[in-house]
């Protein structure tokens, strides 16, 4: 009696053991492989929607406009005439997409001149 007891007690130890080994997994999930596969994926999805005219970083640190696009390889002009052939894979990040207009800023100087002309 008094020896399937203890065998009971050492195999329940013997998980208990383990739970801060689980824990540790489970932080560590949350802090570093969750959202390495975030970002992975937002990388992915960009370097999909790229398109002609848009600014890119490739990895190298080199920003460029990209002048044509193909499967697996796009050609990114870098300075006028000099154009290089660079892998998707290579491109870092997205400086400006090409639809994107620059901001236009509105004039409150013009109503406030106004109401000061009209007192």
């Amino acid at each position: 009696m008094g020896q399937g007891g203890a065998a009971g007690g050492q195999a329940q130890g013997g998980f208990t053991a383990f739970i801060p080994l689980i824990l540790m997994f489970v932080i560590f999930y949350f802090l570093l492989i969750r959202p390495q596969q975030k970002k992975q994926k937002e990388h992915q999805e960009m370097i999909r929607n790229l398109k002609k005219g848009d600014r890119i970083m490739i990895n190298g640190g080199i920003y460029g406009s990209i002048t044509s696009l193909e499967e697996s390889v796009i050609t990114v002009e870098i300075a006028d005439k000099v154009r290089v052939k660079v892998s998707r894979g290579y491109v870092a990040s997205l400086a400006q997409a090409a639809s994107s207009p620059p901001p236009k800023k509105e004039e409150k100087s013009d109503s406030n001149s106004e109401t000061l002309k009209s007192k």
